[in-house]
């Protein structure tokens, strides 16, 4: 299915490497102007050069996600340019460590908890103006299957997620009577430096290629997407897979 997202707006965050610099390739291959977020500015640069190459559009937003003044800052720039926002892809988060709940130091929780549960929070209050303010606005949240099968030594990451659903679907609740429809998504495995560091024995050429995922999220940003609320699933084979929250 073809998605044609010309003129609409979307911001990624973690758009530098993995499953957000793949997302925001397919958003801009499919008419999106991309604004692009995350702390390294050469993995933005490189992004932007790969869309300006097929004719795409992008302006780049480098900050770090846990400033939460600059997440403030951002949602007052994208109105201030555009007055609204279309699609949002909360894709930035960061592992922390694998490691027993007791042995997590107290500094490595809480960066965990700021970066992928704070941040994500903050994103939400400052674009949500902007989101509703589009006919079809599109909010995407990026999960992990630990979220709700969570592992042993996966603590806080696992915590954080889970965290992260239950933010989506309250969110999606409280906008269900809007044209926002907000949904997560549960990439699985997938062939990026945070699974490295997590699975390091693992083989990496087993597992999808972020764009692969990135090619299969795709959909969700559609105005013709009909679904909120719901948790969907890319499994091995990378077709989406999608479960009615519990």
């Amino acid at each position: 299915m073809t998605i044609d997202l010309t003129g609409r707006i979307a911001l990624v965050t973690g758009a530098s490497r993995g499953i957000g610099y793949f997302t925001a390739l397919e958003l801009a291959k499919a008419g999106a102007h991309v604004i692009a977020t995350a702390r390294t500015v050469g993995g933005l640069e490189e992004l932007d050069d790969a869309i300006k190459a097929f004719g795409g559009s992008a302006t780049l937003a480098p900050f770090d996600i846990t400033d939460m003044e600059a997440i403030d800052r951002l949602g007052a720039s994208i109105f201030e340019r555009w007055g609204k926002l279309d699609i949002l892809v909360a894709n930035a988060g960061i592992l922390g460590v694998i490691s027993p709940l007791a042995h997590i130091e107290a500094k490595v929780f809480d960066k965990v908890m700021l970066t992928n549960v704070t941040a994500t929070w903050r994103l939400i209050r400052s674009v949500e103006p902007l989101l509703t303010r589009s006919d079809a606005g599109r909010a995407l949240i990026l999960s992990s299957g630990v979220a709700s099968n969570p592992r042993a030594f996966w603590g806080a990451y696992a915590m954080s997620k889970a965290a992260v659903e239950t933010m989506g679907r309250i969110w999606a609740a409280e906008t269900e009577h809007t044209s926002l429809k907000v949904n997560l998504i549960n990439p699985g495995a997938t062939r990026t430096a945070m699974r490295a560091q997590a699975v390091p024995g693992e083989d990496p050429e087993a597992l999808p290629h972020p764009s692969e995922v990135a090619q299969k999220i795709l959909f969700l940003a559609s105005p013709d997407l009909k679904d909120s609320g719901r948790l969907f699933v890319v499994r091995d084979n990378c077709f989406v897979d999608f479960q009615s929250p519990a």
